[in-house]
Order: structure tokens, then C-alpha cells, then sequence
């Protein structure tokens, strides 16, 4: 049996701990049982959760001693410091051989440790900037579920945490055997793309003298960088650093977003089909669209349709 062992901290985040539980720790009738669960804490005894009870944990550090896999279900709040009991024991572990994972905010505890330098990871889409700065040696990935180095692995926003640990038990049992947990648990076995679809489109702050605004209202006519340039009555030369010292990108990168932050919200709000949809943001045809939406969000038009339409 392979013994998964997670390291909770007060407050727990509940969600997060569960989604280790369900995909190694629950018994289910026809499914083969081949990890066991534990949770240990630093500190054992009453461990309070976001949910507003705490739960009893009895196992201290000394677990992680005999864990094949080490989950970090959540760290927060994020700047925590390891405490050198912690830190020891998890690279203790590591160095043994154990697997180290993280779910969503996770990987902050574990990047404390230098095992992430030098190395790619991810975490929830609305910490990617914070890791960054924090942990300047970590290669931070923004648009993924998860990353899997063998030894370490994290995961972005904590249902991320359930792609995840699938894909481990897919690395570690086979395909058919994840299929089969995921079953039970009535979700897909993979998600297609990446966390940039749940990421709510960026608005930038519109500092370029309305023409942020002007170019927003006029997406289904055929603006060009030089149409910009012209609307301020500068150079495209001079237009191209303003958008670079302003808003961290080329005025044609901020266009195409643009669009395409206007077909997803056409795509969540109406039922026009994708032909009308491209015509409408000036992406001219469906498959430009498509082609262009895949490079942007991680995913085709029908399947965010699917996964995001209101009403």
C-alpha cells in the first residue's frame, strides 16, 4: 500500500484536505484499494478548519517519516513561515525518496524549502504574481491545472488539486484504474486546458487618454495599431511604448486579448453561434477565432460554452 500522509496546519482549508481524501482515502465498493491516508500536524491535538470546527488530529511529524507521498492541502495565510521542524521533516522526506505535493495555496509552504528553485510550478491563478515575487527562483507557470516533477508536484486552484492527484494515481496505477475512481467521484479523469479559462478576463486601466475605451466599443471593425496611433495623433513607434511602459505589452497583443476577452463573455451570455460571434469581436471567421481563442485561453469556443454559459 502506498501511504499518502497530509501535513494540515491551523486554519485547514477543508475543501483542500478532501480532495486528497477522496481520490486516495476513500474505500469504494469495486474499486481496488491501493493508498493509505493520514493526516499528521506539528503540533497535534484540536486543528481549526475554514469551515469554523476544528478537527482532532493525533499524529504529529513523525509520520512523514513513513509517507510515500507528503500532500500540502493549503497554506494559509500564504507567508506562514516553515518552522524548522517542519522544514526538516519535509526535506527529510524528500530526501528519502517521498513524493512532495501541493494543492493551490500549497506550494508556498513547499517552496520555503528550495526544492522548487530553478524548477517550474503553479499555484491559483490569483497567487501566481505574489508567488513570483516571493520566490523569484521558482519558474512560476500561470497557465496550467498542475505540474509533476516525479518528486514534487503542485497544482493551481484547489480543485486543480483533484486533476492532480488523478493524474498521480493515473502515473502510479494506470489510466483505467483513475477512469475508475473518477467514475465514483462523477468528474472527467482530465480537464482540457489550462486555468486561464477560469481566470476572469484582466481589465486594464484605461490611462491612454480613452483610447482603451474607444478601441473596446469598436472591436467588430478592422482596427489596426496604425488606427490606434492614429486616434491619438501619435506615431505607432510612439503608441508601441506607451503600451509597454503602461500596460506591459504591444497595442496588437492588447487588441487580440480584447477580443477575446469579449467572445468569452459572448460565449457565457448569448447564444449567438461562433461564426457571429468571431465577426462581432473582429476575429473575422470561426476559425480564426478558434484558432486564436485555443492559443489564449487553452481551450475551444464550444467547450468554454459549455463549461461557462449562464442561464
Amino acid at each position: 500500500m502506498h501511504r499518502v500522509v497530509a501535513l494540515v496546519q491551523p486554519v485547514q482549508s477543508t475543501f483542500e484536505l478532501g480532495c486528497g481524501v477522496e481520490v486516495f482515502g476513500t474505500t469504494r465498493v469495486g474499486v481496488p484499494q491501493h493508498y493509505e491516508f493520514e493526516v499528521c500536524t506539528e503540533n497535534p491535538g484540536p486543528v481549526p478548519t475554514s469551515a469554523g470546527y476544528a478537527m482532532h488530529v493525533s499524529s504529529g511529524l513523525s509520520k512523514l517519516a513513513t509517507a510515500d507521498t507528503v500532500l500540502i492541502p493549503g497554506w494559509l495565510p500564504v507567508e506562514t513561515p516553515l518552522s524548522p521542524k517542519v522544514r526538516r521533516a519535509l526535506l527529510r522526506a524528500h530526501e528519502r525518496g517521498a513524493r512532495l505535493v501541493t494543492i493551490c495555496s500549497g506550494v508556498f509552504a513547499l517552496a520555503q524549502t528550495g526544492l522548487l528553485d530553478g524548477r517550474t510550478a503553479t499555484t491559483h491563478w490569483a497567487r501566481i504574481d505574489q508567488l513570483q515575487r516571493d520566490f523569484p527562483e521558482v519558474q512560476v507557470e500561470p497557465d496550467v491545472l498542475y505540474v509533476d516533477h516525479g518528486d514534487v508536484a503542485t497544482s493551481a486552484g484547489a480543485g486543480a488539486g483533484i486533476d492532480l492527484c488523478l493524474h498521480l494515481v493515473r502515473r502510479d496505477h494506470g489510466a483505467a484504474h483513475a477512469a475508475l475512481i473518477s467514475r465514483h467521484m462523477v468528474m472527467p479523469t482530465h480537464r482540457e486546458g489550462g486555468q486561464v479559462q477560469y481566470a476572469p478576463p484582466q481589465a486594464s486601466a484605461d490611462a491612454l487618454d480613452g483610447l482603451l475605451d474607444w478601441a473596446g466599443e469598436r472591436l467588430g471593425t478592422p482596427l489596426s495599431v496604425e488606427d490606434l496611433a492614429a486616434r491619438l495623433r501619435i506615431s505607432p513607434r510612439t503608441l508601441a511604448r506607451r503600451f509597454a511602459d503602461q500596460l506591459g505589452t504591444s497595442p496588437g497583443a492588447w487588441l487580440l486579448s480584447r477580443r477575446v476577452a469579449e467572445a468569452r463573455r459572448l460565449l457565457e451570455e448569448t447564444d449567438l453561434p461562433v461564426d457571429a460571434i468571431a465577426a462581432r469581436v473582429g476575429l473575422v471567421s470561426a476559425v480564426n477565432l478558434r484558432r486564436r481563442f485555443r492559443a489564449q485561453v487553452g481551450t475551444t469556443p464550444g467547450a468554454y460554452r459549455r463549461a461557462f454559459r449562464i442561464g
